[in-house]
C-alpha cells in the first residue's frame, strides 16, 4: 500500500510540474501573446541560423503569407549572409498560425515540444504568432550561411506540410 501511495505522490508531482511549465511558461493558445516585442542589443543572442535583427539596420522587407490550405507564400526564400530581414507575417487564413525560423534539427524539436504541450505559449524574436486576418513582423539578421526552415508549429500544420525554406548564401 505505502509504495502505491508513493507511486501516486511522485506521479502527482510529475503532473503539477509539468502543468506549471505547460501553463506558466508556455501557454499557445487563443490568447494574446505578450507585448512586441522591443530590440535591445543587449538582449540579442546569436543562434545557429543568425539572430534578433536590428529594426534599424533591415535591408529588405519580405511579405510571407500564411494559409487555411497549410501553406506559406513564398515556401522558398533566398538571401544572403549578413542581410536584416523584416518579414512581414500576414495570416489570410480562419484558423491561428504562426512562422517559427529555425535549423531543420531546431524546428523539428520543437514541433515535437508542441506536440507534449499544445497550448505553449512564447515570444521569442524567430516567432510570428498570428491571429486570424492580422499581421506581425519578424525582424531576422541571417549571419551564417546554410538552408534553414520555417514552419507553423500550431498542432497538426507542420505534419500537414506547412514549411518553407530559408537558404543563406
Amino acid at each position: 500500500m505505502k509504495i502505491l501511495n508513493v507511486k501516486k505522490a511522485a506521479f502527482a508531482a510529475l503532473a503539477a510540474a509539468a502543468f506549471t511549465v505547460a501553463t506558466g511558461v508556455y501557454a499557445h493558445g487563443e490568447q494574446e501573446h505578450a507585448a512586441p516585442r522591443r530590440y535591445d542589443p543587449a538582449k540579442v543572442e546569436p543562434t545557429d541560423f543568425g539572430q534578433e535583427g536590428n529594426p534599424k539596420k533591415v535591408t529588405r522587407t519580405i511579405k510571407v503569407d500564411m494559409a487555411d490550405n497549410m501553406r506559406f507564400t513564398p515556401a522558398d526564400i533566398t538571401l544572403r549572409r549578413g542581410e536584416t530581414v523584416k518579414f512581414v507575417v500576414t495570416n489570410s487564413g480562419k484558423l491561428l498560425h504562426e512562422m517559427v525560423l529555425g535549423t531543420n534539427q531546431a524546428i523539428k524539436e520543437h514541433a515535437e515540444l508542441m506536440k507534449k504541450f499544445p497550448e505553449m505559449e512564447h515570444a521569442d524574436a524567430n516567432m510570428a504568432h498570428v491571429k486570424p486576418g492580422k499581421a506581425a513582423d519578424i525582424v531576422w539578421q541571417f549571419t551564417k550561411a546554410g538552408e534553414f526552415q520555417f514552419a507553423c508549429l500550431q498542432p497538426g500544420h507542420f505534419e500537414a506540410g506547412m514549411v518553407g525554406k530559408v537558404t543563406v548564401k
